[in-house]
């Protein structure tokens, strides 16, 4: 009778326990929230898919506010979804599976003909360039004509390759131009098939790197700072936006906080860290491409939006498109450029 007595008080204990669990709130990623920050029981993350493409400069910020918990403080649980391009991650905001995303400066022209909405810089870069071998006699920009080229396509790599054919009085039709996928430029300018291509960071690194005594580089942004300049930005659809105001300033906010960590020039090592388990590359090669932009804080963002300097960067970057014939006709910079969004995020 005993041992009845006793099993019966061990299964009344057993369904008390499962009953108490069953009626706990779902733990939250409290590993995940920066320190000073709590999250209520109840709060639901929204979820988020956000593209990048696999280098410092697309993930130095947003990498660095996963990692700190910055966007978890905002109620942000943010997917990260790698692309290799920035026309191909607005297509895919288009088609829905992509909530916001990073773009290079190529895919800009894109937001100036409508496409999406811009409503945070990034950086300014430093990271395309056009490389040549030495060894198929390329030392000048003249040296360019007949020779086979890659270049992506609608990319900042286009763009430099505009830029350089300009400074010696060639189009596109005085080369064999090559349009390849990003990875296929590596592949193809490393076995030699090409004398020439038109990368951007870690992808020029690695092209260099397979043969340092022949491979350079003829020019990279700074060789065009006087014309033009290189902004990379975070991107949005306007329907996305319109609905959905508030999570993307949400975003915004943790992004600067992430801006103003990884800014700081004692925590590089620290994101590149961050970058090269992203990316799935050792930690040096990350740290490689810190020197690719000057990594902007939220002050000099803020401050930047108020007084106009950044929307002179989008204009002259939109002057360069129409030049170039990339873009058809001259809009306000404020109809893609949400500088609101800048500005708000700080408050």
């Amino acid at each position: 009778m005993k041992k009845v007595l006793g099993l019966v008080l061990c299964l009344c204990m057993l369904v008390v326990s499962v009953s108490a669990l069953a009626q706990a709130p779902a733990e939250q990623p409290s590993e995940l929230l920066a320190e000073g920050y709590h999250l209520a029981a109840s709060t639901v993350l929204d979820d988020l898919n956000i593209a990048y493409m696999p280098n410092y400069a697309s993930l130095w910020s947003v990498v660095t506010g996963v990692r700190k918990g910055f966007f978890v403080d905002e109620g942000l649980n943010v997917h990260l979804v790698e692309f290799a391009d920035g026309p191909t991650i607005i297509a895919a905001m288009e088609s829905g599976s992509i909530d916001m995303g990073y773009i290079g400066p190529g895919a800009h022209k894109l937001c100036i003909q409508g496409r999406a909405k811009i409503f945070m810089l990034s950086q300014i870069g430093n990271a395309d360039a056009v490389l040549v071998r030495r060894s198929r006699g390329i030392n000048t920009y003249a040296d360019l004509k007949g020779k086979k080229i890659g270049y992506a396509s609608g990319t900042s790599s286009e763009m430099i390759l505009q830029y350089a054919l300009e400074e010696a009085g060639l189009t596109m039709d005085d080369i064999q131009p090559f349009e390849m996928e990003v990875s296929s430029l590596v592949t193809a300018m490393i076995s030699g098939s090409i004398d020439a291509c038109a990368a951007w960071s870690p992808n020029t690194g690695t092209i260099i790197a397979s043969a340092p005594d022949d491979i350079y580089a003829l020019c990279s942004n700074s060789t065009f700072a006087n014309r033009s300049v290189s902004p990379a930005s975070w991107i949005v659809l306007s329907s996305y936006y319109e609905g959905k105001e508030e999570i993307v300033q949400r975003f915004a906010r943790a992004l600067y906080r992430a801006m103003d960590y990884g800014s700081d020039p004692a925590h590089f090592d620290e994101v590149a860290g961050y970058v090269a388990e992203q990316c799935g590359v050792d930690k040096e090669v990350a740290l490689a491409q810190v020197g690719d932009a000057d990594w902007p804080d939220s002050a000099t963002i803020v401050k930047g939006a108020q007084d106009g300097t950044i929307e002179g960067y989008y204009k002259v970057q939109q002057d360069a498109f129409i030049n170039s014939g990339a873009v058809a006709e001259a809009v306000p910079v404020t109809d893609y450029v949400l500088f609101n969004v800048m500005i708000d995020a700080a408050k």
